[in-house]
């Protein structure tokens, strides 16, 4: 991975402040022929979205779709220019929001936020009422980041899981695309809940950090498809999380114990499904679908709570940290998530 390591301080702003007549931010811009410029520049006050919550952004992080709005011809991207990052954190110093207060550290992420409007890759941005949260009691700006969209895209997998009626103690639960942020956070949380957590991915080199963070084995790709050309293969899981999709997905339907589940919130393995009905008539499995853009805010909540009570009872969340770069940096670290060269997370300190 090229990604340089670059620790910063984190950003506190004081209350009452306001944004400067102009701040650092990440810019990708569309020409009309579809293709992209993106890079480091300057935003001007007025170029924030309207928005009730300003933050003064401390921390945000990489995820897979940041890195899709960068590429030319992407139809993620809504606006041009644009400043990706699809989550952030930080702390409010200016809101018309009176469940939000001036100086209150806070996190956002979902919605449009680094798609359809300006999003964490700035040292500022607007908000709209009700979608910045208040940090949780215990929790820093920081370690939101880490966890991020995809420590939370993780949580609600594992509690869709959970709430079909997987118990620790039911047999091995499968995580595919392992490695990546949400594998890597469903690999932990379901392991701290007790479960026998089955890790997949496409690197075998990972397989012993997988193991430190609580996968009692690692298997390859490969491996899922025990019975190929079969409508059905071998009953194998009690429940799992995909991180994938297409071929793989199919292939842990397939495999699913009668009665499980699947959560499924990737789709970097293709956006078609290809199977049969034979799982869903003849074994009664599940196909859970995880969306963390629109969860309702109370829902949104009260998922934050929990990681934050796994974070305080030991969750580790350096594990995950894979790097963390400045605005110039950006550039190298969005083409390794791109190109699958990252494990865990990287870290964006916009300041």
């Amino acid at each position: 991975m090229r990604t340089e390591v670059v620790r910063y301080p984190g950003v506190t702003a004081s209350s009452g402040s306001a944004p400067p007549e102009t701040f650092p931010a990440y810019l990708v811009t569309r020409a009309e022929d579809g293709t992209v410029r993106r890079g480091p520049g300057r935003l001007a006050a007025n170029d924030l979205p309207p928005g009730e919550v300003v933050v003064a952004v401390a921390w945000s992080g990489i995820n897979y779709k940041d890195a899709l709005v960068t590429r030319s011809g992407n139809k993620v991207a809504r606006i041009s220019p644009l400043v990706p990052g699809v989550d952030l954190a930080g702390t409010v110093v200016a809101s018309a929001d009176p469940t939000v207060a001036v100086g209150t550290e806070v996190l956002a992420h979902g919605h449009d936020l680094g798609v359809a409007r300006h999003g964490g890759f700035a040292a500022w941005a607007a908000v709209p009422a009700g979608q910045a949260l208040v940090l949780p009691a215990g929790l820093t700006a920081r370690q939101a980041m880490v966890i991020g969209t995809a420590g939370f895209t993780a949580a609600l997998s594992v509690d869709r899981v959970e709430g079909h009626g997987l118990r620790p103690g039911d047999g091995p639960v499968l995580v595919t695309g392992a490695s990546g942020g949400v594998g890597s956070f469903a690999v932990a949380l379901l392991a701290r809940l007790g479960h026998e957590v089955v890790a997949s991915t496409g690197k075998s080199a990972e397989a012993a950090w997988l193991e430190g963070l609580g996968a009692s084995a690692v298997v390859g790709r490969d491996d899922l498809d025990d019975a190929p050309g079969r409508v059905l293969g071998t009953e194998r899981w009690a429940g799992a999380v995909d991180c994938v999709g297409g071929q793989t997905l199919a292939r842990v339907l397939r495999s699913l114990r009668y009665g499980a589940a699947v959560a499924a919130s990737g789709l970097t393995g293709g956006s078609e499904l290809t199977t049969t009905v034979f799982p869903f008539i003849t074994r009664d499995v599940a196909l859970l679908g995880v969306d963390s853009v629109a969860t309702a805010t109370r829902r949104r909540a009260a998922v934050w709570a929990e990681l934050a009570a796994a974070v305080e009872a030991g969750l580790d969340l350096e594990a995950f940290v894979a790097g963390e770069v400045g605005l110039d940096g950006l550039d190298d670290a969005l083409d390794d998530v791109l190109g699958a060269r990252v494990r865990g997370r990287i870290l964006v300190h916009p300041g």
